[in-house]
């Protein structure tokens, strides 16, 4: 899919609706296909250089284990028609999700790693779920279970990424380039992390001036007003010069005065500045520009 409105299909056939083990990587918190055994091998996710398989081993967890862990859910309301949900304590790599509220429905961005009463209702109570989308597969987390408690939502997976699905379903369809997939939410390719991971652009968010959803292809970091790229963030495994300016340049059709990362992390004013003059600093530095200092 290109630039257009995405509209559900409703022949779509039904999702899964008997009860089964779904396994959930400790590590990542991404769902895997049901079996009776936890899966023999590691998670194809942690293995690769991105992520990282824990020195004790792999670690496999379920859904109801989760929902019986003492846990809190956390719920923020950002701005007017942005939501913000999490699990304290968090599982795997913490991510938070985010609901935007439109008219023709509501988009869940990075969907939980986690499925309990308390979140299915917390988010039912926002208007529900109309599509699902992950910014790159490590979040793409409990993305089946979500859209099957509400109705078979289509959850969009960019066709760059689409081998590291692990849990497969007749919800999933394929994405690429720029997909307006709600009135004023538009899907961003930025590449970078992932080949397809993606940016959400809120044009209504912000007061009007634009809110960006990033996952982590963009990073805010302790020095506010600032962010940074990097193929892998744990593994500090950094992006080319090139790689870095093609996000840049991708994004530079869409006005965004707020930025959301994955972790809870913003940049609350003047975001495209801060990612223009933070990738000319990090473009700087790592072409040695600035070796004469070393």
């Amino acid at each position: 899919m290109t630039a257009g409105l995405f509209t559900v299909d409703p022949a779509a056939p039904a999702g899964q609706t008997e009860p089964v083990t779904i396994w959930i990587c400790a590590t990542c918190g991404v769902e895997h296909p049901d079996t009776e055994a936890p899966p023999a091998a590691d998670c194809l996710i942690c293995a690769d250089d991105r992520q990282w398989v824990p020195e004790s081993g792999q670690a496999w967890t379920t859904l109801d284990e989760l929902a019986a862990a003492d846990h809190r859910l956390v719920h923020e309301e950002l701005e007017p028609g942005l939501h913000r949900l999490s699990r304290e304590p968090g599982l795997g790599i913490g991510q938070r999700t985010y609901l935007v509220r439109t008219p023709r429905g509501n988009l869940m961005w990075d969907p939980p790693n986690h499925f309990d009463p308390r979140t299915v209702e917390k988010v039912a109570s926002l208007g529900g779920v109309a599509v699902i989308v992950a910014s790159h597969p490590h979040m793409y987390g409990s993305q089946v279970s979500w859209s099957e408690q509400f109705g078979d939502a289509p959850i969009l997976v960019h066709s760059a990424d689409r081998h590291w699905v692990r849990r497969e379903a007749s919800a999933i369809r394929e994405w690429s380039g720029t997909l307006e997939v709600l009135p004023g939410v538009t899907l961003v390719t930025a590449g970078g992390h992932f080949p397809g991971s993606a940016v959400a652009h809120v044009a209504a968010g912000s007061e009007g001036r634009g809110t960006l959803l990033v996952g982590d292809t963009i990073m805010p970091v302790l020095d506010s007003g600032w962010v940074t790229f990097e193929r892998s963030y744990p593994n500090r495994i950094p992006l080319s010069p090139g790689l870095v300016q093609r996000i840049v340049d991708r994004l530079a059709p869409y006005p965004f005065e707020r930025l959301y990362a994955l972790t809870g992390g913003r940049i609350a004013a003047d975001a495209k500045n801060a990612v223009h003059r933070s990738a000319r600093r990090y473009i700087d530095w790592i072409t040695g520009r600035h070796d004469d200092l070393g």
